[in-house]
């Protein structure tokens, strides 16, 4: 009797185990993305991640705005859209309380022009449209500085603005308007800076198209977000280690050519 007692026990500890294991094995989570890019990356990722037992659920957004505050209040476990001056902008703004816990991408910004085929081209009095949202109007005035167009206050940093400019040698108009606006308003100005995200899916190539580029030195490349209070999930290391893979590398290499950069 004791024996079949305690082979009882065995067999229900071991149940009990196998169960705990099966559970963990099955653990889904939600992933907010934006269309394209994230999206793609995002698919390619689901594999990895489930052979190392986590299944992830793709949410897309055609509104980024949506995403964090969607994480930060738990209908999303994670995101991956955004790069780290957003992600302070939107804590800030919004008093969420999410952290970087990866890096991911880089989505290099790039300026284009229907109009002109060089910077030297552009008139004076250019017509230069640049996203509304403080970090990327910061990120669009660093890298038109970059390109020698125009000069801002030393040390200027991702909240720069328009006041910021000190030199402005070709009297260029900054235009600020919706990020996702930017690719059509390349018909009505002379030069446009335009995040890749929302170019890819106009059909523009920064490698191709763009007359000024980020290179891989920005500091702009986006993250895996999640809520503070889950950053030291499990899951939260088995996404990571997935996305961070030589497989997802491979896979952002070949379909992107370029024009997305892996972080890692």
């Amino acid at each position: 009797m004791r024996f079949a007692s305690r082979l009882t026990t065995a067999v229900s500890v071991l149940g009990l185990l196998f169960a705990s294991h099966l559970s963990a094995a099955a653990e889904t989570i939600k992933l907010g993305v934006t269309a394209g890019p994230h999206a793609q990356i995002a698919e390619a990722l689901k594999p990895i991640a489930k052979a190392k037992g986590l299944d992830i659920d793709i949410v897309e957004f055609s509104d980024g705005a949506l995403i964090d505050p969607a994480t930060n209040d738990g209908d999303l476990d994670a995101n991956g859209f955004q790069h780290t001056p957003y992600l302070n902008q939107q804590n800030a703004d919004r008093g969420l309380n999410l952290v970087s816990v990866g890096r991911t991408v880089l989505l290099p910004m790039a300026g284009y022009s229907r109009k002109y085929k060089s910077l030297d081209a552009l008139p004076d009095g250019a017509q230069v449209s640049v996203p509304n949202d403080p970090s990327n109007e910061g990120r669009a005035l660093k890298l038109l500085e970059a390109g020698g167009i125009i000069k801002l206050t030393p040390g200027s940093t991702f909240k720069a603005t328009e006041l910021d400019i000190i030199d402005n040698p070709k009297n260029i108009k900054i235009i600020p308007m919706e990020t996702a606006q930017l690719p059509r308003s390349l018909e009505d100005v002379d030069f446009s800076v335009i995040t890749s995200h929302f170019a890819l899916s106009a059909g523009l190539v920064p490698k191709r198209d763009g007359l000024l580029i980020e290179d891989e030195l920005s500091q702009y490349f986006c993250l895996i977000g999640v809520a503070e209070k889950n950053k030291d999930a499990p899951w939260v290391k088995t996404l990571v280690e997935s996305y961070q893979s030589p497989e997802v590398k491979q896979f952002i290499e070949t379909t992107f050519k370029g024009n997305v950069i892996a972080g890692w």
